[in-house]
């Protein structure tokens, strides 16, 4: 069955980075919107990063434009998150998520099919 599996998530200081890796199997990236979304402690989910199909074209969250940065790698069948210039604001349990229909459906829960268990990433000093 389709299965989406993350994992690089720790503690880490602020300044530092991280990469997160989001392996999937019964199905291929290639042919899914692929996104990245965290869900800090008594808040809500917010989407963080996603990448189209294509993998030509991405979106990034304001709160981390500049710093974090999605790929896909259609041989492994995985997509990456790389978390540079950590800060504390971006503590939370990072999950990721598969759509035909994901990508530029601004973070619509309805537009995925598949989503993993969640990776926690902790910045603190």
């Amino acid at each position: 069955q389709a299965q989406l599996v993350e994992s690089g998530g720790g503690l880490v200081q602020p300044g530092g980075s991280l990469r997160l890796s989001c392996a999937a199997s019964g199905f291929t990236v290639r042919a899914y919107g692929i996104s990245w979304f965290r869900q800090a402690a008594g808040k809500e989910r917010e989407g963080v990063s996603c990448i189209s199909s294509s993998g030509r074209s991405t979106i990034l969250a304001d709160s981390v434009e500049g710093r974090f940065t999605i790929s896909k790698d259609n041989v492994k069948n995985t997509v990456y998150l790389q978390m540079n210039s950590l800060k504390p604001e971006d503590t939370a349990v990072y999950y990721c998520a598969a759509g035909l229909k994901a990508y530029g459906s601004n973070w619509r829960t309805a537009a995925y099919d598949y989503w993993g268990q969640g990776t926690q990433v902790t910045v603190s000093s």
